[in-house]
Order: C-alpha cells, then sequence, then structure tokens
C-alpha cells in the first residue's frame, strides 16, 4: 500500500532533506520515526516531492511511503508526530491514489524566499527564515527582470550542473511583492528544479533591485548557459518550500511517466 505522507519543518538543524550517513536528515528522520511506529525491523525508503537543500525549509512538502500490511492512517499520523523532531511535522496521512508518486506525478514546485531591506522592518523572530539585504530593492525593476526569465529554458546558468542531468526547465511563474515594511517575497513556480536554482535565480535580481545591474542582465546570464560568478547563491534559510502541485488522480500515473521519460533521475531541489 503506498501512502501520501503531508508535511513541514524548519530546515535550521538539517542537512537538507537526503539521507546522508552520520548526518541529520529530514528523510532520516522520517524513515525512523516510521521505522518506530510501525515497528520494522528497517527502516522504509521515503520518497519526497522536492529534495530541500541543507538550511532549506518546507512548509507544503509530500512525500510517499510503500508499507505492507495494514496501516491506519490516523494511527499513523499522531504516532509520527508522537516521535518526530519538534523541528519537523506531518500534517496529513493519506491513501495515494493509484498512479501516484510524489516526485513524478508533481506538475510544479512553489518556493517562496523572503528579504528584509529595511531596519524598521526587520523581526529578529523570524531571522532564520528570512534574508537581510543592505541595500533596499526595486520590486518593479526585479519583476522586470523576472519576466524575462519565464518559459521554457536551460538553466545551467542558474544550475550546479550534474553528469547526465538535465537542466531544461520549465519556470511558470517568477514574481516579488512586498508584504509589509521592508519585507518582500519572491515566489517561484516550475515544473521541477535542479541544484540551487532557486536561491541562484534570486540571487540574480538582487543586483537588479538595488541598481548595480541593469533589468535585462539576469536574461544575459540564462542566455549564455554557463554559471556566472557574479550570480550570488542566496543562503538557504531565506527559501521555504510552500507547495506542491499534481494534475487529477487519473492522470497521475501519466504525468509521473512522462516525468521520468523527460528528465530521468533529476533533482528538484531549491
Amino acid at each position: 500500500m503506498r501512502w501520501r505522507i503531508d508535511l513541514k519543518y524548519d530546515g535550521t538543524a538539517f542537512h537538507g532533506w537526503a539521507r546522508q550517513e552520520g548526518l541529520r536528515t529530514v528523510q532520516g528522520a522520517l524513515e525512523e520515526a516510521i521505522r518506530v511506529v510501525l515497528r520494522l525491523p528497517e527502516p522504509l525508503t521515503v520518497t519526497c516531492a522536492g529534495r530541500t537543500d541543507t538550511g532549506v525549509h518546507a512548509r507544503g512538502q509530500v512525500a510517499h511511503v510503500d508499507v505492507e500490511g495494514a496501516v491506519k492512517p490516523l494511527r499513523l499520523l499522531r504516532g509520527l508526530n508522537g516521535v518526530l523532531p519538534e523541528d519537523v511535522a506531518v500534517t496529513a496521512v493519506t491513501a495515494a491514489p493509484d498512479g501516484f508518486d510524489a516526485r513524478f506525478s508533481a506538475l510544479a514546485r512553489r518556493y517562496v524566499y523572503r528579504l528584509c531591506d529595511d531596519a524598521a522592518g526587520w523581526d529578529p523572530l523570524t531571522r532564520g527564515h528570512v534574508l537581510r539585504v543592505g541595500r533596499p530593492i526595486d520590486v518593479v525593476r526585479m519583476n522586470a527582470a523576472a519576466a524575462g526569465l519565464l518559459g521554457e529554458h536551460d538553466f545551467a546558468a542558474f544550475c550546479k550542473k550534474r553528469e547526465g542531468a538535465s537542466t531544461v526547465r520549465a519556470l511558470l511563474e517568477f514574481s516579488w511583492q512586498r508584504t509589509g515594511v521592508g519585507q518582500l517575497e519572491g515566489t517561484v513556480i516550475a515544473d521541477a528544479f535542479c541544484h540551487s536554482m532557486v536561491r541562484a535565480l534570486v540571487g540574480s535580481m538582487i543586483p537588479v533591485g538595488d541598481g548595480r545591474r541593469e533589468v535585462d542582465w539576469p536574461a544575459a546570464v540564462l542566455a549564455g548557459k554557463v554559471r556566472d560568478s557574479a550570480v550570488s547563491v542566496l543562503p538557504a534559510h531565506g527559501l521555504t518550500l510552500e507547495e506542491v502541485r499534481y494534475p487529477a488522480d487519473d492522470e497521475l500515473a501519466a504525468r509521473a511517466l512522462q516525468a521520468r521519460q523527460v528528465r530521468g533521475e533529476v533533482h528538484q531541489r531549491g
């Protein structure tokens, strides 16, 4: 039986999602919690929609796990939250529809990067989730620059290249808005992301917003298809995976097959 697990976590003290020997990871914590609750001799493998990097947070992460035998979802939900550390919370456990794959069935992932550019709006209580920048930022300029990156492109200039992996992605939305005094949010939605892509995209916006670069500079970097040392990969703590979007139940299997054929074992990370 395949179970869908919805969860959220504060990534501050985790070395990312993916299990790593000797390191504290979200996958490792969740797999061990499932083992304990179901009283299994060995952990089961959990697959997620987007493998967040070290320090990246998630409010809308989705995962799946295959379990033999009967499982009561409410018992599993309560049991997991009873043994997981306080920086992880499972919000739902449901029977996955036929064809569901948390990773490959996904249509899109929505990330939000949060910035503060005014000391009057700085909140020390949220410092672990917001990046403080030293210069005022022009949101209009950043939105104009972001619009030049939309569509399906080779985002090699904004990714850490992985041997044999495609860097072609469809950037569906990239927009900025002010949410309060000195507070900005950048929303980035794509079919998938490669390693460090979101933080590099946002990093290309900062020098445009503060006037150090022209509005068309990020598009010129994209066209170069190689990493540009002038693009900063911003710190992880400002980034949160907010949502994973899936098609209708009867389209899940087809979407998963399509994604595997197009991308193979691609990293879908922020």
